[in-house]
């Protein structure tokens, strides 16, 4: 007995084929976006020597969280870093990502606002931010190949679409829980929508919407190693090469690496979110 196979794959396949027809433009338009983008931040970054900018991530460090703590962190873990000579390497990761953050951030928060201001909005969205952060991460990966071929742009695509669901659910959730005596009492002021969602709404939802990028640039280091897989350079592509190679001490090392800048990223974020004291 023959039993009838509902074609998902081949559904799913002549969509790719019909984007990477049709819409062609749009990802020649990403793809020069993107490869400028990476190729000015790793200039920027390689522009001085390793101890120069070891000093600069230290003060930045220090500055935005305001805990010296963190800062010395900062300080010997960079130094760490340039001692297993996995400079080059991490500049080129936190290159990626921050330009699939600022993508990732660029299209989460308009899409959590809109879908925290209308109903309906919410209703589409929401299962298909279920989908996406059940989906396993291998899978994006997928279609970044058609679109954007080897490199560092498909790694970037495939990052965005991984890491923007936090950043959408976290902005839609601090704006939903504005106090809604806050909300009448903007409203009772005459407050247009404009001003009632830039001065009251989100200064009240920062904190929420803040770690919701903290998530999202977790989320784009944790594919580094996968997006290595397609030709993203950087401390996952030295992964990936140790792995080829049965080099367990190196990719240990690259992997201490990918956490030293987590733990700075992460610690960072959260003293900008206004979030807890972290004992350092």
């Amino acid at each position: 007995m023959t039993v009838y196979r509902i074609p998902i794959g081949d559904a799913i396949e002549a969509g790719i084929d019909f984007f990477v027809t049709h819409l062609s433009f749009a990802t020649i338009a990403f793809s020069k976006f993107t490869t400028k983008g990476i190729a000015y931040l790793s200039e920027i970054l390689m522009f001085l020597p390793p101890w120069a900018m070891i000093l600069i991530f230290t003060g930045l460090a220090w500055f935005l969280s305001k805990k010296w703590g963190i800062g010395l962190f900062t300080l010997i873990g960079m130094s760490l870093i340039w001692n297993m000579q996995l400079w080059g390497p991490t500049m080129d990761t936190i290159s990626l990502i921050i330009i699939a953050t600022l993508l990732s951030v660029a299209i989460g928060i308009p899409l959590g606002i809109f879908s925290a201001l209308s109903t309906t909005a919410y209703r589409i969205i929401t299962p298909v931010l279920d989908v996406m952060q059940t989906m396993p991460a291998f899978v994006y990966l997928i279609p970044a190949i058609p679109f954007f071929g080897l490199g560092a742009v498909g790694a970037i695509f495939a990052t965005v679409i991984f890491s923007v669901p936090p950043c959408i659910r976290l902005t839609c959730l601090g704006i939903q829980q504005v106090p809604r005596e806050m909300v009448e009492a903007a409203d009772a002021f005459g407050s247009s929508k404009a001003q009632k969602l830039f001065k009251v709404q989100l200064p009240i939802a920062k904190t929420t919407i803040m770690a919701g990028i903290n998530q999202t640039i977790m989320l784009a280091l944790s594919m580094v190693v996968i997006a290595a897989m397609i030709g993203a350079k950087g401390l996952g592509g030295e992964v990936w090469r140790a792995i080829q190679r049965l080099e367990a001490g190196r990719g240990f090392e690259a992997g201490i690496g990918i956490v030293i800048i987590a733990i700075i990223l992460d610690r960072v974020m959260q003293q900008v979110a206004g979030g807890k004291k972290q004992q350092m």
